[in-house]
């Protein structure tokens, strides 16, 4: 993907408040360096201060090729809050797939425990493991065509690569993913929306993410076709204040 600039992410903000930041993360570039260094979503964090004395902090990860709703905290009062809702299982997140096949059924649930291993000379992968880390993922079909299938996933753990691999288990691995699929083309996974249960007696904090451009390609069989976008990232004067915690 073309490089990404500080102004391409402030226009990216999705959400803003006190305590939290949602961004629409692109496909393509990890959201920290790894050991090779390169580029990476973190060093671009300074243009996200809005006046802060401070850069936020990612509050959780998406993979590289994964595009979508990826949330901030602004400090760290606000990280350990956030920490807190992810850790419990208290934060809803809704991704959506294309995939290589599609189940027989129209919705089910994959509880597999998942494991990191090495191997040496290959790198690393999940596998499902009775001795791995509990992962469980509710899924739905929204449509069939071509052969693929358009899967609606709720995770309600999260794991590395929990859906990749959960769904390879069901038998239609994610389309484009190279590492538990066929690997052909780009991969068609979006984390579509989140919600947060922030602020005590308020309604969740909901953020919804734009499809980028190879997904709304990809989902053109199935005769979907985006209308709305999600509203921009709201007034200062209608942000949740920071103090409610």
């Amino acid at each position: 993907m073309a490089a990404l600039t500080p102004e391409d992410l402030v226009a990216r903000v999705l959400y803003r408040d006190g305590l939290m930041l949602a961004i629409d993360k692109p496909a393509g570039l990890p959201v920290h360096a790894g050991p090779g260094g390169g580029d990476n979503l973190e060093e671009l964090f300074d243009a996200l201060r809005f006046g802060l004395p401070r850069p936020p902090a990612l509050a959780h990860r998406l993979d590289r090729d994964t595009s979508g709703c990826l949330v901030l905290g602004r400090h760290r009062k606000a990280l350990r809050r956030l920490g807190r809702l992810f850790s419990e299982g208290l934060v809803e997140k809704t991704y959506w797939a294309v995939t290589d096949g599609a189940p027989a059924g129209d919705s089910g649930t994959i509880d597999a425990a998942l494991k990191k291993i090495t191997r040496k000379g290959a790198g690393w992968r999940m596998v499902v493991a009775a001795d791995g880390q509990a992962a469980v993922t509710d899924w739905r079909v929204l449509g069939r065509a071509g052969g693929r299938g358009w899967l609606e996933l709720r995770p309600r753990t999260g794991r590395t690569h929990q859906i990749r691999v959960h769904l390879a288990l069901l038998g239609c691995p994610v389309a484009g993913d190279e590492a538990y699929g066929r690997g052909d083309g780009a991969l068609l996974l979006h984390a579509r929306a989140i919600a947060l249960p922030l602020y005590p007696a308020r309604p969740p904090v909901a953020v919804a993410a734009p499809l980028p451009d190879h997904m709304r390609t990809a989902l053109a069989p199935f005769g979907f076709v985006e209308q709305d976008r999600p509203a921009p990232p709201q007034p200062e004067e209608n942000r949740h204040d920071s103090r409610a915690l």
